[in-house]
């Protein structure tokens, strides 16, 4: 092979036997196009057909996925070490109808293993087959030889392709790799489940291209001393983003929790201080959880602001709003926040629930267990609506609440079985309410 144009051939000096070819570029066939042709189509012309949604037979994963899997959808799992990922597909896996081809994909753990901890789960699996492989252009063979419907990848920072010379789990390494798989899912319509590992600040490892390749990007927390595990989606282009999860982990693997608002609200036999119901939203699943609040005298110089599972930077602003409206005066005083069971509550509704549970810590007068609230605080003191109240409402009322404290746009045209709603327009109005109950 000659780079530039040579009257007789370098080798063997043979006159006009050099011929001019186009070389291919290295590697093109691996960024071949999905669509079958590149022409411009009207978006009107454009044929759609409905998606056959296929089930995991759990009712909780398949409620973050937006009522089960897409044909093609690629989906990324990520959590800690230990959390209960690898249990959780395998059982998903093992549940699939047994017409339903499904490969299991393990870089970390051997074929043995896996199918000890199936046999002590107790899973019949027969239709799922398992491959140890980690070279990724094996495991593309695989995937065209089986044909699964559903495929599991463990994990992709294991994973490494050989046209590559980075190590596995480099930044490389993981974006090839997962373009590879989610081309492979596009075009011959198999699911994919790919786990990440996960950092120490929780974020899942490798580029942030890796969330930007997939269809649907789940994180499964969870505190390591709970059995309380909860899968979340942070991105999800065939569901509602922000869905919720709830399972326990038991001896046969993680079952699904039917009642989630169970796990996250008072235990106490009678009304404490500090102690308020929030009726929030996850996704399009109405919770109710309880917030705690503990309001005790500084003492240090600068007195604390603690939250868990509430954004910090907000409780700051409430105690603000709270001075400046409200007449409650916490400038000296240590303030701690928590959601109980471990939840993280990210939406601006809790505002009015987080008030009123410090209040409640500060007065030391308990709110009574049969009252729940929901609101969001602007800096001016007014109480905001909150999306989709009519559900919330509906949810505390199930589950036999008595009362609501609510922003006075979310009052109810028509009333509640059982529910008395006590509609507030400004903060003070809250407070006031709060020492009528």
């Amino acid at each position: 092979m000659a780079l530039q144009w040579f009257g007789a051939c370098p080798s063997c000096g043979a006159a006009g036997t050099l011929v001019e070819t186009a070389a291919e570029r290295p590697g093109a066939g691996r960024y071949a196009r999905i669509a079958v042709s590149s022409a411009s189509v009207p978006l009107a012309q454009v044929e759609t057909r409905e998606q056959q949604r296929i089930a995991t037979g759990i009712g909780e994963l398949d409620r973050v996925l937006g009522g089960g899997l897409v044909a093609g959808q690629v989906v990324l799992l990520g959590g800690d070490p230990g959390i209960g990922k690898s249990t959780l597909l395998l059982q998903a896996l093992a549940n699939l109808d047994a017409s339903a081809r499904a490969l299991y994909v393990t870089g970390e753990e051997s074929a043995e293993q896996i199918a000890l901890r199936a046999r002590r789960l107790g899973l019949s699996a027969g239709a799922l087959h398992l491959l140890a492989e980690i070279q990724l252009e094996r495991i593309s063979e695989a995937l065209e030889t089986r044909k699964p419907r559903v495929a599991v990848v463990d994990s992709i920072q294991t994973v490494w392709s050989e046209l590559l010379q980075s190590a596995p789990g480099s930044v490389a390494q993981v974006r090839e790799c997962a373009a590879q798989l989610a081309r492979h899912a596009k075009r011959s319509g198999t699911s994919v489940f790919i786990i990440g590992h996960v950092t120490k600040e929780g974020t899942i490892a490798g580029p942030r291209v890796l969330e930007h390749l997939v269809d649907t990007v789940l994180y499964f927390e969870g505190d390591a001393h709970s059995a309380f595990r909860l899968v979340r989606a942070t991105k999800n282009r065939f569901g509602a983003v922000n869905e919720l999860g709830v399972f326990a982990m038991t001896d046969k693997g993680l079952r699904a929790v039917a009642n989630p608002s169970a796990l996250f609200l008072s235990q106490h036999s009678t009304a404490v201080a500090g102690s308020c119901v929030l009726a929030t939203l996850e996704g399009s699943r109405p919770l109710l959880v309880e917030i705690q609040a503990l309001v005790d005298s500084a003492q240090a110089p600068s007195p604390r602001r603690l939250s868990v599972g509430l954004e910090q930077n907000r409780l700051a602003m409430l105690l603000a709003v709270l001075h400046r409206h409200g007449g409650i005066q916490t400038v000296d005083q240590d303030v701690f926040v928590n959601a109980v069971g471990g939840v993280r509550v990210g939406e601006p509704a809790a505002d009015l629930a987080v008030s009123l549970a410090i209040v409640s810590s500060l007065a030391d007068r308990p709110i009574p267990k049969n009252v729940a609230v929901f609101g969001e605080i602007g800096l001016a003191g007014e109480v905001r609506p909150a999306p989709r109240g009519q559900e919330r409402l509906r949810e505390a009322a199930k589950l036999g609440f008595e009362r609501a404290i609510v922003p006075k746009a979310n009052r109810p045209k028509g009333k509640i079985a059982g529910l008395e709603i006590i509609a507030v327009e400004r903060i003070g109005e809250a407070v006031a309410a709060l020492g009528n109950l």
